[in-house]
């Protein structure tokens, strides 16, 4: 086991990696770093080559290896890649300030993933849209809307012998 691998034991102790005894948590951190075949990692933990292809087929223990991989992404590279963002936000080009301003609002949480200014400008106009009909329908059942005059939707589209 690596150095890297002690360190990340220390920071979260929740989740399916966590979860998982001693042995296969040991599969994950070789499966992971991709050095080994999986014959040889299936010895380093001491079981058969099929056990090791159960377990990778085990949803926990996906799910143990995604959790595995964001901690290691996290810890190695978060702080670096923040940094180089930060750092983003002073270049010459509007475009890379506005897309590296996005991109930290969204790690902050306080945009999604599918918002944009544009989007969010787009969904109030569909939201005031849609309270214009409701106001609407709303008046036409309490009768507000009532004129003497009434449109008639007529389908001229007509089959080609009646022309």
């Amino acid at each position: 086991m690596k150095k890297s691998s002690k360190k990340l034991d220390k920071i979260g102790q929740l989740g399916p990696f966590f979860e998982l005894d001693k042995r296969r948590q040991k599969a994950v951190i070789l499966l992971f770093e991709d050095e080994l075949t999986d014959e040889e990692i299936a010895k380093n933990v001491q079981r058969r080559r099929s056990t090791l292809d159960n377990w990778k087929n085990d949803d926990k223990f996906k799910a143990a290896q995604e959790q595995y991989k964001k901690l290691v992404v996290k810890k190695d590279f978060e702080s670096k890649a923040l940094r180089e963002l930060v750092n983003l936000l002073n270049a010459k080009s509007e475009m890379v300030r506005l897309q590296t301003a996005i991109t930290i609002l969204k790690m902050s949480g306080m945009m999604s993933d599918n918002s944009t200014p544009e989007l969010d400008k787009a969904k109030v106009r569909k939201a005031n849209a849609e309270a214009d009909i409701a106001r609407w329908r709303a008046d036409e059942l309490t009768g507000k809307n009532k004129a003497d005059d009434s449109t008639v939707l007529v389908d001229d589209i007509g089959d080609a012998k009646d022309e």
